[in-house]
């Protein structure tokens, strides 16, 4: 029905024009005795590591599908900001659009864009920066990057959202999937990799 795999940091999900590794090439050694190679059932950006789910079969990806669509799945994310918000926790309600450039695309918060939620709560605190939990209710493209940013602490390493250079401190810690009416939900959570634990220390340190 559904694998659930965690994704390493730097690696796409999709494949590319380059042909670079990615995902997408490693799916036929994931079959386990099925018929069918699993398939990917939603996104994570290249350099967002953790939990990704997988439709075993035809029939998995659409129920798969469907509890993504229908906004069913809960997603919980781990990043490392810039700042600390004052507040313990709070709701982002920022509507996502994406926005065409000469220098390539990006997601922009826009009044006419896509209605987009972001729950967030601090779990630690220090004087460089912060360690916080993201709860999308939505699912829109670098919804939690935008979101952290519009929130006035960008993602530490999101160059591209205001978090300088390095590698991105986003985790996609955790998915919820009611995946049988009547039973309760799978939970799957991923431990961060070890330069998200090692940022996160110093942060707490500070």
């Amino acid at each position: 029905m559904v694998l659930v795999i965690d994704k390493p940091a730097g690696v796409p999900v999709h494949a590319g024009p380059s042909g670079e590794l990615n995902i997408e090439l490693a799916l036929d050694g994931l079959r386990f005795g099925t018929k069918h190679a699993p398939a990917i059932a939603h996104r994570l950006d290249r350099d967002t590591s953790g939990c990704l789910a997988l439709g075993r079969g035809p029939n998995g990806l659409k129920r798969l599908h469907r509890l993504f669509r229908q906004g069913l799945v809960d997603k919980v994310y781990w990043a490392l900001t810039t700042g600390a918000p004052l507040r313990d926790e709070g709701v982002i309600d920022a509507p996502l659009m994406k926005l065409n450039t000469r220098q390539g695309w990006r997601i922009v918060v826009d009044p006419a864009g896509k209605p987009s939620q972001t729950q967030w709560r601090v779990l630690a605190r220090g004087s460089k920066g912060a360690w916080l939990e993201f709860r999308p209710k939505t699912g829109r493209t670098h919804q939690v990057r935008v979101h952290a940013a519009t929130l006035g602490f960008p993602i530490l390493g999101d160059a591209q959202y205001g978090g300088g250079e390095g590698d991105l401190m986003l985790h996609a810690r955790q998915l919820e999937l009611p995946i049988y009416q009547g039973r309760p939900s799978v939970i799957v959570c991923a431990d961060p990799p070890s330069k998200f634990t090692s940022n996160r220390e110093r942060i707490e340190q500070s």
